[in-house]
Parts: C-alpha cells; sequence; structure tokens
C-alpha cells in the first residue's frame, strides 16, 4: 500500500509541476525544434558544430581541472588530477583544433549516447503513462525513434560519419522538441480544467 501511496505522490507532484510551468516547456518544445529542423537541414554542418561544442567543453573541463590540481595537496590525488585534467585539455584542444578528425569518435560517442537516452525514454513513458495518459506515447515515440536512429548509424558505418551526427542531433532535437510541446499542451489543458469554475 505504502508504494502506491508514494506512486500517487509522486504522479500528482509532476502533474502539479507541469501545471506550473507549462509555458516554459512549451517555449523549450518549440525551440528544440527548431533547432531540430536546421540541423536535419544541414547535417554536415551541425556535425562540425555538435564536434566544436565538444571540444570547447572538453577544453574548458581541463582548465579547470588545472585550476583544481593547485588546491590538491595529496600526491595521489594530485597525480590523477593532473593526468585527466592533461587529457582533457589535450582532446579539447585536437578537436577543436582539427574537427573533421574527431567526428568519427563523436559519432560512436553519441551513439551511445542516443542508446541510453532511448533506452530511458521508453522506460519513463511506460512508468508514468497513468500521470500523463494523453502524451505518454510522444515520450515512448521519442524513445523508439532515437534507437532507430542507432540503428541507421550503425548499418552505414563509416560511410555517413561526416553527416550522420548532425542529422541523428537533428532529429533527437525535434522528437524530444514535439513530446515536450505534447506535455505542455497536455499540462495546459490540465491547469485550464482546474481553473474552470
Amino acid at each position: 500500500m505504502a508504494n502506491s501511496s508514494e506512486l500517487s505522490n509522486l504522479h500528482r507532484g509532476l502533474r502539479e509541476s507541469l501545471n506550473a510551468r507549462w509555458g516554459l516547456l512549451m517555449f523549450q518544445g518549440v525551440v528544440l525544434v527548431i533547432l531540430g529542423a536546421l540541423a536535419i537541414a544541414m547535417p554536415f554542418l551541425a556535425t562540425i558544430a555538435v564536434e566544436i561544442y565538444v571540444g570547447w567543453l572538453f577544453l574548458i573541463a581541463g582548465v579547470v581541472g588545472l585550476i583544481g590540481m593547485l588546491s590538491t595537496h595529496h600526491a595521489a590525488a594530485f597525480l590523477w588530477t593532473l593526468v585527466t585534467a592533461a587529457l582533457s585539455l589535450a582532446l579539447g584542444v585536437l578537436l577543436l583544433w582539427k574537427p573533421i578528425a574527431g567526428v568519427e569518435t563523436l559519432t560512436l560517442a553519441l551513439t551511445a549516447f542516443f542508446v541510453a537516452e532511448g533506452v530511458f525514454q521508453i522506460a519513463t513513458s511506460v512508468a508514468y503513462r497513468q500521470a500523463l495518459p494523453g502524451t505518454w506515447g510522444w515520450l515512448l515515440a521519442s524513445g523508439v525513434c532515437d534507437l532507430i536512429l542507432v540503428a541507421i548509424i550503425v548499418s552505414s558505418w563509416p560511410v555517413s560519419a561526416s553527416w550522420t551526427l548532425g542529422l541523428i542531433a537533428g532529429v533527437n532535437l525535434l522528437t524530444s522538441g514535439a513530446a515536450i510541446i505534447m506535455a505542455a499542451s497536455a499540462a495546459r489543458d490540465i491547469t485550464k480544467k482546474v481553473e474552470a469554475p
């Protein structure tokens, strides 16, 4: 009985949160759909943009790691921090200096990410189907689309690596944006019903 009560409270909390913030969710969904459409229209440019973004992330992580190393007084921690910071810094510089060279590696990494995200979205959609009866199917569809994209990437590897990263990111943004828009619409409808006299 306690598990059912806790689950009911969780569903209620999720609904209340969506009701309070449906406008922001709608805006986020629209932005994701627009970015996804642009990435699909220009997959090679989107691939390079994603690669450069990741390069900056590694570069910043390396710099932060080197700064953090100054506060480490233990020799083993110092060495570990130095190695990881130097690797992050070197990888960031390499990805920014030669963006095309890192595309295949990042495509593999993003493919692994989409496998995890697809499985998570499918599991989440099934778990929350009672809390959001009108929209859980969209989340499920988004997860299934992620897994279909992974299958397409794996089947055409490595020929399409130069444009696949941008295309996958675009489709993912598009489907995630659509799922968020549908959730925001459902939350808005629930809010209107609650506020109606």
